[in-house]
């Protein structure tokens, strides 16, 4: 029985699972756009909205924190200088999920995750070269 376990175990070992959601995250922080299945894609939530939750915060002990998890300093520098303050007045639901359909190969459905401000940065680039 699997009574009050949460999160899906993707059919992988804890350390796999760990590793591979680590690795999303990081970049998903670095790139704020990545491609995924749906499942994963909804676990890579929960890790990210608590990464931006601790940039948020901002002080020292939050920084090891998120470096416990993502082990990569640029992106983890991002994290706090860019996007901690930018998601400063918001109250969590830091991510989207945007199903796209199916894999061809073996009918895994797929999904992009990104973060919230993605494409109002994305619309506002190309205003600012103008």
């Amino acid at each position: 029985m699997r009574h009050r376990k949460a999160g899906n175990r993707l059919g992988r070992t804890s350390s796999h699972r760990k590793a591979m959601l680590r690795n999303m995250v990081t970049s998903l922080i670095e790139h704020e756009r990545i491609v995924t299945t749906t499942p994963k894609a909804k676990e890579v939530r929960k890790l990210a909205d608590k990464m931006i939750t601790l940039a948020k915060r901002g002080d020292l002990h939050a920084r090891r924190q998120a470096l416990s998890v993502m082990r990569d300093k640029d992106v983890v520098a991002k994290l706090f200088d860019q996007l901690g303050s930018e998601y400063r007045d918001r109250n969590g639901g830091y991510t989207r999920i945007i199903q796209t359909g199916q894999r061809l190969g073996d009918a895994a459905t797929m999904a992009v995750i990104e973060l919230v401000n993605y494409g109002e940065k994305a619309a506002a680039a190309p205003e600012e070269d103008n």
